[in-house]
């Protein structure tokens, strides 16, 4: 806790000068409210308004839990079977790169006419955000393992799964854990974006509501809390990613001291 408000007294001192700043320019050039309200006003409309979107939220929540843990199981096998089949790796990283050059914006629609508007296309979109930063963070880690552990174990006779189960993936944690981190911020993005092409429900709707009636305020309600969820499951995973790397810190410790 200690090291957390050391680290972040900085960055939480100038988040308040801005909103400082924010509120005095809106207050002093008498900014219309629907222009752009003052934090005081997002506040409250935060507050008063949870009746209004608490079930959206919910509703976003699920909607990304369910896309995150597809696209992340599905990149991390995509991932695994790429490293253990060379060739067929060779082969599909290009087109898996190519792939990401298609903005999801673009693809979206496509789903919706092929899929309908049910939860499925919603999931694919969230599916397709998640699945390339930890499908390509898994492939750099199992790529990395120390090659003269490696060596030792192929001289002590240790088969491809045991290399696989002993070494490479213990080793791969660190990067598949930062590839999390990074599909979990975009799968809140995704579970968005999904919303916004047809849902009766999700933060997507309510920010798309509020914005056709000019309730600019409710807009930032919505934007914050994107930014709430998106740093509540990046904090989520990296606390299992301490909870379940404390030997190599243990062993980064005893190498430094």
């Amino acid at each position: 806790m200690k090291k957390l408000v050391h680290k972040g007294w900085r960055p939480a001192l100038v988040l308040i000068l801005l909103l400082i700043i924010w509120e005095g320019s809106c207050r002093m050039f008498g900014v219309p409210d629907w222009l752009l309200p003052a934090p005081s006003l997002i506040w409250q409309e935060a507050i008063s308004g949870w009746s209004q979107y608490s079930h959206h939220l919910f509703s976003t929540i699920q909607l990304t839990l369910l896309g995150f843990t597809i696209g992340s199981s599905f990149g991390l096998f995509v991932a695994i079977v790429l490293h253990m089949i060379p060739k067929l790796r060779e082969a599909i990283s290009p087109l898996l790169i190519l792939s990401q050059n298609i903005p999801i914006i673009v693809l979206a629609p496509l789903l919706v006419i092929w899929f309908g508007f049910g939860w499925l296309p919603k999931v694919i979109v969230i599916v397709l955000v998640c699945f390339f930063p930890i499908a390509v963070a898994a492939m750099d880690g199992l790529r990395q393992t120390n090659q003269e552990l490696m060596h030792y174990m192929k001289m002590a006779g240790a088969s491809k799964g045991q290399i696989f189960r002993k070494l490479q993936w213990p080793h791969a944690i660190p990067s598949i854990f930062s590839g999390l981190k990074i599909s979990a911020t975009y799968s809140v993005m995704g579970a968005v974006i999904s919303e916004w092409l047809g849902a009766n429900e999700g933060i997507g709707v309510y920010m798309t509501l509020a914005s056709s009636s000019f309730r600019t305020d409710r807009v930032f309600v919505a934007i914050c809390l994107i930014m709430v969820l998106s740093l509540l499951f990046f904090g989520i995973i990296s606390w299992i990613e301490k909870a379940l790397t404390k030997w190599q810190s243990k062993e980064a410790d005893q190498q430094h001291g």
